[in-house]
């Protein structure tokens, strides 16, 4: 059988996916959906030779599940199955029943984690090559149109070896992928989800980690910087909570410690300044005034503004010192 010949066999085959399902883009990829077994909360992460993978590949709900959907992939899968988790089926009956439905199913890739750490994946006979999945424990791994059929069994073991946090252990399974030759077009965007386990009825507090990276030439790199920050300002957020409740100490050590993350990022770096000056140790928070002032000369602008709503506690002779 001659090259043309093959070429219009698969090009026959894409058209066909498409008709079933009109608005179905060609999201061929590597994914992971995982179970927090400690703290029971869910994840899925993905990367892909295509823009913006996390648009339609990811989704979650705290204390329900988290799905990727992927190949030709049906974005339908994403709202439904989450829909029918939250009514109480596990991922199996709700891999099924969205399987089922689909004229489409030869070419999709599905995966689900439920909020009881149960996994379900599903490979359509017609999706590109190297294509597969493995099913285990609190997790699952799939992929399509990769360099080799090492990439899903590269990112299982590397999950099942890793410590940290989901979002850490995730990463590690993603780069175990890339490393074995992951998606045979090259590399563009990634995504992250993670969820906790009970919902508080509150998105903004419910996801832990919202993360995409829609164009780069690395995006697993840029992604797994973006989660260290992603948790260095959490630590911010907690001690602009603190602040809020005029807990002076709890802000403090927040603020250090996002600064200890990151100490060469400004806004952690001033922010710890003003909860130690509130704090009375005005000796550890002049050094990083000047630090800060030194090299953006706004936030000593910034700086008498906080005295009007009470977010700088200082007297008028510290104000002096810090400003100096």
């Amino acid at each position: 059988m001659t090259h043309k010949i093959l070429f219009l066999l698969l090009l026959s085959s894409i058209l066909h996916a498409q008709s079933i399902y009109s608005d179905s883009p060609l999201v061929h990829t590597f994914s992971i959906v995982a179970f927090d077994s400690t703290t029971g909360d869910m994840g899925v992460a993905v990367q892909s030779h295509w823009f913006s993978v996390g648009t339609t590949v990811t989704w979650g709900g705290a204390g329900v599940g988290v799905i990727a959907t992927q190949s030709f992939v049906n974005p339908a899968f994403g709202p439904d199955g989450l829909k029918l988790l939250k009514e109480g089926k596990s991922a199996d009956e709700v891999l099924n029943a969205l399987i089922k439905s689909d004229d489409g199913r030869d070419f999709r890739q599905l995966a689900i984690v439920d909020s009881k750490g149960n996994a379900a994946a599903w490979t359509g006979k017609k999706c590109i090559k190297d294509a597969g999945h493995f099913a285990g424990k609190y997790f699952s791994v799939q992929a399509n149109l990769m360099l080799n059929d090492k990439v899903w069994p590269a990112m299982a073991s590397a999950f099942k070896k890793s410590n940290g946090t989901l979002a850490e252990r995730m990463m590690d399974a993603l780069d175990a992928a890339q490393s074995v030759g992951g998606d045979i077009r090259g590399k563009q965007s990634a995504a992250m989800i993670v969820v906790k386990a009970k919902s508080t009825g509150k998105i903004w507090e419910d996801r832990i980690v919202d993360l995409r990276v829609e164009d780069s030439e690395d995006p697993l790199k840029e992604l797994r910087r973006l989660i260290k920050v992603n948790y260095a300002y959490q630590h911010m957020n907690n001690g602009d909570l603190a602040v809020e409740k005029n807990n002076m100490t709890a802000a403090m050590k927040e603020y250090s410690t996002a600064m200890t993350m990151f100490p060469e990022n400004l806004e952690m770096k001033y922010w710890t300044a003003v909860a130690l000056a509130n704090n009375g140790k005005m000796k550890e928070a002049l050094p990083l005034f000047k630090e800060v002032f030194e090299k953006d000369s706004n936030w000593k602008i910034l700086t008498p503004r906080l005295l009007l709503n009470g977010m700088l506690t200082v007297d008028g002779n510290q104000l002096k010192m810090i400003m100096e």
